[in-house]
């Protein structure tokens, strides 16, 4: 690389900083515990003014793929949070209480409203009919990692409105309200940017990318009782897997 001298090699030269730290990171030459290289090393190594070193890794920091730690250097991100996946339908908050990850939940929004046409198909009630909304963020070492949206059937859990979120989880709340067990879940994944509102709440860049899972749970009797969503940053979460082959 060469230093470049107008406004858009300027441009060009730090983004090929961020692709270039970028593909170190993601090949493993630079892993999680381990400092990158300063920004003075690699002002030598690219032959790059500061000015653009600082810009290319300041948009990874943006990104979620770095962070800086005052007085130690910047690090590749470490999750804070596995979810594992398995046969066994777990809430997140079993999911972490199994893997000893102390958490804490903060009810962002919680309110009774009429079910509109999408939402009602898909909780089996009548449109306009009572359901609860419910926002939450989940935070491990005072970190969010998961925004939480749930439009929960009233119906088939009378009284869940009353329920202390920030104690309890849905899960067990559900059952306890409804008298039956927890059945399953039909869960869509996809990948996508943060966006402002949950990027907030996140403590994320509005453009850095987050795992979105879309979800409908149902009680043992097949009752659906939870359509909602699920959003994940990923440099905070990780998706694990336990599987065997018979």
């Amino acid at each position: 690389m060469s230093r470049g001298t107008g406004k858009d090699d300027g441009a060009l030269l730090y983004a090929q900083v961020s692709d270039l730290v970028r593909e170190k990171v993601y090949a493993k030459e630079w892993g999680v515990g381990e400092p990158i290289p300063s920004e003075h090393e690699l002002m030598d190594m690219l032959g790059l003014s500061r000015g653009t070193v600082h810009k290319g890794i300041q948009a990874l920091v943006d990104e979620g793929l770095l962070t800086r730690r005052r007085g130690s250097g910047t690090f590749a991100t470490q999750p804070l949070m596995a979810r594992t996946s398995n046969t066994r339908l777990l809430s997140f908050a079993e999911s972490m209480d199994k893997q000893d990850i102390p958490y804490v939940t903060h009810v962002i929004e919680r309110r009774v409203e009429p079910a509109h046409r999408v939402c009602a198909e898909m909780l089996g009630v009548r449109e306009g009919a009572p359901h609860l909304y419910l926002t939450r963020v989940r935070l491990v070492r005072d970190r969010p990692v998961m925004f939480i949206e749930s439009h929960l059937n009233l119906e088939a859990c009378p009284g869940l409105e009353g329920a202390d979120f920030t104690r309890e989880s849905v899960f067990a709340a559900v059952e306890r309200t409804s008298g039956r067990a927890v059945g399953r879940s039909e869960v869509t994944y996809s990948a996508c940017v943060a966006g402002k509102a949950r990027g907030a709440w996140l403590e994320c860049d509005e453009h850095a990318p987050v795992l979105y899972m879309d979800q409908l749970v149902r009680l043992e009797d097949e009752t659906p009782f939870e359509w909602g969503s699920v959003w994940l940053p990923a440099n905070r979460c990780v998706l694990r897997s336990d599987t065997s082959r018979a």
